[in-house]
């Protein structure tokens, strides 16, 4: 009874919510011109129907890092039904807690009521697994309760368009200002309650340029087998979102420093354990980092192809040198390692698609002669398989001189390419000795030239 009473005085439900300290917009300089028209129209519409609407989380604080955020959330005080009945084009999606999509055009905004405080107490509708985390959490509330249940400090800021206001009730305005991420209330139960959390606290510690606060970062390691429980879809997405945001090579190092890899990428650990796979991860990210900084496109199925490469290379010459043939052995060592990573993290079929299409590409690349390069030339994901041929080359796994080759003969004309052909052909006793081999590389070399796109 006690403990029930002090929750509620705490949570402000009897002396009344604690203050937010509010920023002008002379303090901040961020401008309703900033966000993106359906942003802006989504809650003009819900304060004009006489509800509180802010544009909330990551959007207002990579706006405050003067970053142009990919997407605008808003929290406010209207139900899922009530947001639902203003908008014709939206829908309402989730089960963990419900959400309502509203689209405009090809933008989507996603809109969430006001999460309430203490739900295990008050409604009963909070459900946790035996590790502490939600299963389930529609639990209405106030702003104030809102912004305390959010994760970090700097992603529970409050922007309101109307008076172009920032609501802070955490300091996280400060925390910026300082470079640091915060964890709200305890780390470790915030971790119980949703381990994503801590790959989160990663991506935005190396994507943003930020320093781990000492006590949210202290349980990370202890706590890491918590991800195991995390269902594969939200692991995924996180991940993804680690890749591509421009920072991956920091990212998956800062993953492995903290221990959290084990329970994304168990097998990142072999292969950064041999120099050659760590030279070629690294040169895989960091193409990567590249292409999203210069607004190119990224195949995730190209990335995560690279990330498990040096298993899948070690386990094929493993399996060759049993006395397997070199393309089954390939095909073999594919579907091992693919099994492997998917006990963790579960890639879906379209990305596992593309890894095996580039990784059974790799062999085709030693075949120069005859029509078999015209036809790897016609090949749909032949980009792809290039350009992991030329991070393989530039790791030193391969001979730059054969990317070098292939970069000629896609770009030269029917007589270049004759004489280059010509010119790889060497006397059939040398070419059956050379299959005996296996179709691993034309032999290792010094790196070479600059890191390739990771994906054309």
């Amino acid at each position: 009874m006690i403990r029930k009473f002090l929750g509620r005085v705490f949570s402000g439900q009897l002396f009344g919510p604690a203050q937010p300290k509010i920023l002008e917009h002379g303090a901040h300089g961020v401008g309703r011109d900033a966000l993106s028209a359906c942003a802006l129209r989504t809650t003009q519409t819900l304060q004009r129907h006489g509800f509180a609407a802010f544009v909330v989380g990551g959007a207002v604080r990579d706006l405050l890092l003067g970053r142009r955020p990919k997407d605008f959330d808003i929290a406010t005080s209207a139900t899922p039904e009530e947001v639902r009945g203003l908008f014709r084009r939206s829908r309402v999606i989730g089960r963990r807690f419900r959400l309502v999509h509203v689209m405009c055009g090809p933008e989507i905004v996603e809109v969430s009521t006001f999460r309430g405080s203490n739900p295990v107490e008050d409604a009963g509708e909070r459900v946790a697994d035996e590790h502490g985390r939600i299963l389930r959490d529609n639990v209405f509330g106030t702003q104030e309760q809102d912004a305390t249940r959010r994760d970090f400090t700097i992603n529970a800021l409050f922007y309101d368009p109307a008076s172009q206001e920032i609501w802070d009730y955490h300091g996280g305005v400060p925390d910026l200002l300082k470079r640091r991420l915060r964890m709200i209330g305890d780390p470790e139960k915030r971790y119980r309650e949703d381990p994503i959390r801590m790959v989160r606290a990663v991506r935005l510690a190396s994507s943003r340029g930020l320093e781990i606060d000492a006590a949210t970062r202290r349980p990370i390691r202890r706590l890491a087998g918590l991800l195991a429980h995390v269902p594969p879809s939200r692991l995924l997405d996180e991940m993804l979102k680690l890749l591509l945001s421009g920072h991956a090579a920091e990212g998956v190092a800062q993953l492995r420093k903290e221990g959290l890899h084990h329970g994304v990428l168990p097998l990142l650990d072999a292969a950064m354990g041999r120099a050659a796979g760590e030279r070629f991860v690294i040169a895989a990210l960091e193409a990567t980092d590249e292409r999203v900084r210069a607004g190119k496109p990224v195949m995730p199925g190209f990335l995560f192809a690279a990330l498990l490469w040096p298993e899948v290379l070690a386990e094929w010459k493993v399996l060759e040198e049993k006395g397997g043939p070199p393309i089954p052995a390939l095909y073999q060592a594919m579907d091992h390692v693919m099994r492997a990573q998917a006990g963790k993290l579960a890639i879906p079929h379209r990305h596992g698609a593309d890894m095996r299409e580039i990784w059974a590409m790799q062999p085709r690349f030693l075949q120069r002669a005859g029509k078999r390069p015209y036809r790897l030339l016609e090949h749909p994901r032949f980009r792809a398989g290039y350009d992991f041929l030329r991070l393989r080359c530039a790791s030193g796994e391969l001979d730059p001189a054969l990317g070098a080759w292939w970069e000629r003969f896609q770009h030269a004309g029917e007589a270049e390419r004759a004489q280059l052909l010509t010119g790889e052909v060497g006397p059939r006793k040398r070419r059956r000795r050379r299959r005996r081999r296996g179709p691993h590389g034309a032999g290792v070399a010094s790196e070479g030239g600059g890191p390739p796109g990771a994906q054309g």
